[in-house]
């Protein structure tokens, strides 16, 4: 017990290199690991990484040059010194006449140069991912998954303060739900399961106990494509709403989303321009424009004519985020009125127009990074509309209990979902889904 107080109140003396500035004329003890090193004749400079930035490092008596020697980035160092205003050094102050303890020796030089900004070409990313558990020590990969922790805190805070409740569902599945043809499917003692393409019925049926929920969780996409956009498992942020209309997500939608780059921008403005990003431009509720009127503005004009009207190209995509900002001020727009004859059996058509789903994507920056709908409510139009649009058969455990939650009783409810790392990656301007991923899962990779 003696040696758990002292080896804690050890730790307590600590000091994080993004309180070294306020404690200049005294003396410090940091830990952390070496970042950068450079030796000039008899005198040293070093940077220490922990977990809150870099300190630097002043290193002049010969015996503490000489511990260095031989030593590689990563090396796990305890340093004592004293707090000298620098403007030059990160933070405005460094460290001088420094006692040295090397905790973890590292002798083999790290595949990758961590100590300057990393190669985000497409022809390099492979390599990136490769050494990923290396290359996420770079300060600026780094600040990659800080910015996306505050987009995530961000997103939890705008659901609570406004009604949600937090659930989690079930990843492995009797069967799919939403087509089989990009499911993966495993061995579940014996019987044959698949992997959750979403928690679309799950969310639906909690809207009967709680009225709202959400849920930031993985899902999983047998993805046949290596594109910019997709990967085979990703952070899906899901919501659903009961007792409201297809405005008021949109409305609910807009603040999510501000309140998430409000948050990124407000926590990691200097990282942020580190990647030389740009705050986006939002309106507070974002505009909408039906898919018909996106496809005869570009087809006015650009000259290029649309084969399918039934969906958007990633060059309309791409032009009307643009137009978008530029008329009405928004990065973001609701794209709605699409088809019913698409539309999914549990979504419902509008009561108006009912040619018309009752449904809309939102594009963001160029890329759909949302899809949302209200959906069919009443027991016996949703049973007919299971087995009429998806061929599915009631009884099938996929359904049934989806099935029992809406003959118990459902408000008109509609929901949605967006992923996280697409709207991370546009927040920070990347430009490969994959970029805003620790470890990326697609056709080509299962590892690291």
């Amino acid at each position: 017990m003696n040696t758990l107080i002292s080896n804690f109140k050890d730790n307590m003396e600590r000091t994080l290199s993004k309180d070294i500035s306020i404690q200049i004329g005294g003396s410090v003890m940091i830990k952390g690991w070496l970042h950068k090193k450079r030796l000039l004749g008899g005198l040293a400079f070093i940077n220490v990484r922990d977990r809150s930035g870099l300190t630097q490092i002043v290193v002049e008596d010969k015996d503490e040059v000489e511990k260095l020697r031989g030593l590689q980035i990563g090396t796990v160092l305890e340093v004592t010194g004293e707090v000298v205003k620098e403007e030059r050094a990160p933070g405005g102050a460094e460290l001088h006449q420094p006692k040295i303890t090397v905790l973890v020796p590292v002798e083999e030089a790290p595949a990758i140069e961590i100590d300057k900004p990393l190669d985000h070409k497409p022809e390099n990313l492979d390599t990136l991912f490769e050494y990923r558990t290396v290359g996420l020590r770079n300060t600026q990969e780094a600040a990659i998954f800080k910015i996306r922790g505050a987009i995530t805190r961000a997103i939890r805070n705008h659901f609570h303060e406004n009604g949600f409740t937090e659930i989690q569902t079930p990843k492995l599945l009797a069967s799919a739900t939403e087509g089989g043809a990009e499911v993966f499917k495993l061995d579940y003692f014996g019987q044959e399961a698949t992997l959750a393409q979403s928690p679309q019925f799950y969310k639906q049926m909690m809207v009967g106990v709680f009225e709202r929920v959400y849920e930031i969780a993985p899902v999983y996409r047998a993805e046949p494509s290596a594109t910019t956009r997709h990967m085979t498992e990703y952070i899906s942020v899901d919501g659903e709403m009961g007792f409201v209309d297809i405005d008021d997500i949109k409305v609910f939608l807009s603040g999510l989303i501000t309140s998430a780059v409000d948050a990124a921008w407000g926590e990691y403005d200097v990282e942020l321009k580190r990647w030389n990003a740009t705050k986006p431009v939002l309106t507070d509720v974002f505009p909408s424009i039906p898919m018909s009127e996106i496809h005869e503005l570009y087809e006015k004009a650009t000259k290029d004519k649309i084969a399918d009207l039934k969906d958007l190209t990633p060059s309309e995509e791409k032009w009307i985020c643009d137009y978008a900002k530029k008329k009405f001020g928004s990065e973001a727009v609701f794209v709605t009125d699409w088809p019913a004859s698409e539309m999914k059996f549990y979504h419902k058509a509008q009561a108006d127009k009912p040619e018309f789903a009752d449904r809309f994507d939102l594009l963001f920056r160029g890329v759909e990074i949302i899809t949302g709908s209200m959906r069919e409510n009443r027991y016996e139009v949703v049973l007919k509309q299971l087995i009429e649009k998806a061929k599915g058969n009631p009884e099938d455990p996929g359904f049934k209990y989806f099935l029992m939650a809406m003959q118990a009783g459902m408000p008109a409810h509609g929901g949605f979902g967006m992923g996280l790392e697409r709207l991370t990656q546009k927040i920070i301007g990347l430009s490969n889904v994959k970029e805003a991923t620790l470890f990326p899962r697609d056709i080509n990779r299962l590892t690291p």
